[in-house]
């Protein structure tokens, strides 16, 4: 599928930013060593991008060194200059927000307006968030705890941290990953999927043209097998961040664990998404068609497992379905376009089959194919809708990571709640009810990082990001990531010599 045209500089205006390379390295774009290359795909049309030689363990290893390098300094840096620094940040991917832009649809397959209102604003944000952020680094107020001794409590960062991000938000991911580990006064190392590297790329040279120092931003793109272990196994680097599936999340804690490296993981998710007898039906159909479908239901929060109290359950697939059968398919740089392709064929078809496979035991109500035609290139496909399934069936348990949602039955609320948890995950998950009281107890009785009422997928940057039972660990956004990486530290003064001797006579006597 792959097209080696060339990409027009409207499509990719920041082609001549990655002439050098795709690793930064000690604030400079430099060239793989691992003797490999790898392409960008638009999986619009499958047309190359941009082709660039991998990271090798050679690049991993140069890339901590400069983050250990650049730690004291940056560590030592008061709060005040690091806000400083992040506030120019901020205002450096303002100025460049259409290549950012336009770079992330082009290698995710993302509608250009959704990376427009979505994608870069909420980057921008949460850059000037972690830029107030940096200011509120403290511990414990100090106190009088034992007698005639002081204690009190510094929060410090951490070290090196190396982060691994998926392909579905490169560049809010490289943001959630990057900017709480900096405003603490940590250095980063990151790696991004390799299929999609260029926004993290002009992030770090942003970062950079901004004023932070060299070292403190540092990008290897490479394989996950071989710098991606050498990432999370590193000695030097002191804690680990990653975001992405279940299954590879416990292969990185197991390397992790050799070292005894702190750990955050944000993995898989399978967000149930509740429809009491008393919501109301429109507001419900449209926000799970919302969704279902937000960046192709490649996000882990996506609405995937609707289960509807019966009186509305016929009546919410069909107007659900009819919703979907309107959603535009189409070129992501053309302004009527509502949907992109998945980020790669491969992905597609990984999509396809689970759809394929349900129609042995469940009922395909709307979408189920890739379209043709003009869209026969591209890794599209056609919003899906799924009725009818056991709530043990794979497309009810398994991550489809598509545009696929599966709507299920039930009867009591007790029921609805649940199969809401009866899954492995607990990332994310919404109630929609006009009874206060019905949506409270849902919230509460839910087993997941977030439960929205009347809503699903939403986030801003002063709340936490991150989920419940196998879908992880850790908080991403908010203070709550902000303090998870840094390390607390106990401090306590003795006031007086006389308590000094004395403690020393209640171990030793007098000697």
């Amino acid at each position: 599928m792959h097209n080696p045209g060339t990409v027009t500089p409207e499509r990719f205006p920041a082609r001549e930013r990655f002439a050098d390379g795709a690793q930064f390295i000690a604030g400079r774009l430099t060239r793989g060593t691992s003797g490999r290359t790898h392409a960008v795909i638009d999986p619009a049309s499958g047309t190359d991008v941009y082709t660039y030689e991998l990271a090798g363990t050679d690049d991993v290893d140069a890339a901590v060194a400069a983050a250990r390098e650049a730690f004291p300094a940056w560590a030592a840096a008061g709060p005040g200059e690091r806000s400083d620094a992040l506030h120019r940040f901020a205002a450096v991917i303002a100025d460049r927000a259409e290549d950012f832009a336009r770079a992330e649809s082009l290698q995710c397959g993302k509608p250009l307006k959704l990376t427009r209102e979505f994608d870069v604003p909420g980057t921008i944000d949460n850059t000037a968030f972690f830029a107030g952020a940096a200011r509120h680094l403290t511990g414990q107020a100090a106190a009088e705890y034992s007698g005639d001794h002081t204690s009190y409590v510094r929060r410090e960062p951490i070290g090196v941290v190396g982060s691994i991000a998926p392909w579905n938000y490169p560049l809010q991911m490289a943001a959630w990953k990057i900017l709480p580990a900096i405003a603490a006064g940590n250095t980063v190392v990151l790696k991004p999927a390799e299929l999609t590297p260029l926004t993290s790329l002009l992030f770090a040279q942003a970062a950079t043209d901004a004023g932070i120092p060299d070292g403190v931003i540092n990008i290897v793109t490479g394989t996950g097998r071989e710098a991606g272990e050498r990432l999370v196994g590193h000695p030097d680097v002191a804690m680990t961040s990653f975001t992405g599936s279940t299954a590879v999340g416990k292969r990185v804690a197991e390397i992790a664990t050799a070292t005894v490296k702190r750990l955050h993981l944000e993995l898989g998710g399978k967000a149930p998404f509740v429809v009491f007898d008393d919501a109301d039906l429109e507001a419900a159909v449209h926000g799970a068609v919302a969704g279902a479908l937000i960046n192709t239901g490649q996000d882990c929060t996506a609405a995937t497992r609707a289960y509807v109290q019966r009186p509305l359950y016929e009546a919410f697939v069909e107007q659900t379905a009819a919703l979907m059968d309107g959603v535009r398919l189409g070129d992501p740089f053309a302004p009527g376009t509502d949907l992109g392709p998945l980020v790669s064929h491969a992905q597609r078809d990984r999509v396809a089959a689970f759809v394929d496979r349900a129609r042995g035991y469940a009922r395909v109500v709307a979408g189920g194919e890739a379209p043709q035609g003009d869209l026969a290139n591209g890794a599209y496909y056609r919003p899906t809708l799924i009725a009818d399934a056991a709530q043990d069936s794979e497309v009810v348990q398994a991550e489809i990571f598509g545009p696929v949602l599966v709507v299920l039955p039930f009867d009591s609320d007790d029921e609805g709640i649940r199969l809401a948890n009866d899954t492995p995950y607990g990332l994310a998950a919404s109630a929609w009810s006009r009874d206060v009281y019905r949506a409270n107890r849902a919230t509460r009785e839910i087993k997941a990082g977030c439960v929205w009422v009347n809503d699903h997928i939403p986030i801003i940057s002063e709340m936490p990001h991150g989920g419940f039972k196998q879908s992880g660990f850790g908080k991403d956004m908010s203070t709550y990531s902000f303090e998870e990486y840094t390390q607390v530290k106990h401090v306590m003064f003795d006031n007086t010599a006389v308590a000094r001797k004395d403690w020393h006579r209640t171990i030793f006597g007098d000697r």
